[in-house]
């Protein structure tokens, strides 16, 4: 899908007719609309294709009448039948009189500009306006970092009641994605560091939001490298009460045994052959009875007495 808005005074407006200061959106385009925006601004197709690639790593890359410049950013997918997220890239491609973004899905980056009405986002200054997309994206990883605490500090309320492996699965998700995330933010940061060097094609106040946008992205790589840390030892709590559940089990079942070796012991004694003189109550009227009595109460009093042990 083709998309094309240009700034006039404070809003951001969709026109219909590709011309100077124009901003061209590529959402998921298809071969025609890729063939037709490289043919009319001279740019290779290859370099529009690049930001659909979701293995494209984040870089600049600078040809004789443009210049490419891939990021990556957070979106939303579905791993295991839950709402998760990763990253995809976002290229936005300088020319001499346009600014062209490629992604291969809507994203709330790009979202937020179509109705900006601030003076700081204009299609004229186009090297001001993709310094608002890096802005931008730094600030949607800090949301997007921020939920991400907040569903780990709810799987720690109730960490106690964990019993499947669902909510271990939910807990690797996360991890992964702080990895994933962390990995962007790196490349992002570099692509930054990149952009600091087109110094002599800045304005002062263009420069603040580049500073902006460096100190932000840094900050996300902070939450993102905390964050990861903090599940960790989340994680590991997991394992520890696992394991501490498993041994009380484990504790119990033994107990359990043991009280039940103690009737299989002496019905063992009594049915070995042996002359009935030489066997307690052998020749007893109640011999049985009282047989079955002392078994049940040496049962009675071990169980008591494992219990406050906290064995049972």
């Amino acid at each position: 899908m083709i998309a094309l808005f240009k700034s006039f005074g404070r809003e951001v407006r969709p026109v219909d007719e590709l011309a100077e200061d124009t901003w061209v959106e590529l959402t998921s385009p298809t071969a025609e609309e890729v063939s037709s925006v490289a043919e009319r601004l001279g740019i290779d197709q290859d370099d529009i294709l690049a930001a659909i690639d979701p293995e494209e790593k984040a870089r600049i890359q600078t040809e004789d009448d443009y210049t490419l410049i891939v990021v990556d950013l957070p979106a939303r997918e579905e791993r295991h039948h839950e709402q998760a997220y990763n990253t995809i890239p976002l290229g936005i491609i300088l020319t001499k009189d346009n600014v062209v973004t490629v992604c291969s899905e809507e994203t709330s980056v790009l979202g937020s500009l179509h109705d900006a009405r601030t003076k700081d986002v204009s299609t004229q200054n186009r090297l001001a306006f993709v310094y608002r997309i890096m802005l931008r994206i730094a600030l949607r990883y800090q949301q997007v970092l921020a939920n991400i605490d907040r569903t780990r500090m709810a799987f720690e309320e109730r960490v106690e009641k964990i019993e499947d492996a669902h909510d271990l699965i939910r807990l690797h998700e996360l991890e992964s994605t702080l990895v994933y995330f962390s990995t962007s933010l790196r490349g992002n940061a570099t692509v930054l560091d990149r952009l600091t060097r087109y110094g002599h094609l800045q304005q002062a106040e263009d420069r603040d939001i580049l500073d902006d946008a460096i100190v932000e992205n840094q900050q996300a790589i902070e939450m993102a490298q905390i964050y990861r840390e903090v599940i960790d030892g989340t994680r590991e709590l997991v394992s520890t009460l696992m394991d501490s559940r498993l041994n009380t089990v484990m504790e119990r079942l033994t107990s359990i045994t043991i009280i039940l070796s103690i009737p299989t012991v002496i019905s063992g004694a009594y049915g070995m052959n042996v002359a009935g003189k030489w066997m307690p109550f052998a020749d007893a009227p109640h011999g049985f009875a009282i047989v079955n009595l002392i078994t049940i109460a040496v049962c009675l009093i071990s169980a008591i007495w494992l219990r406050n042990k906290k064995l049972l």
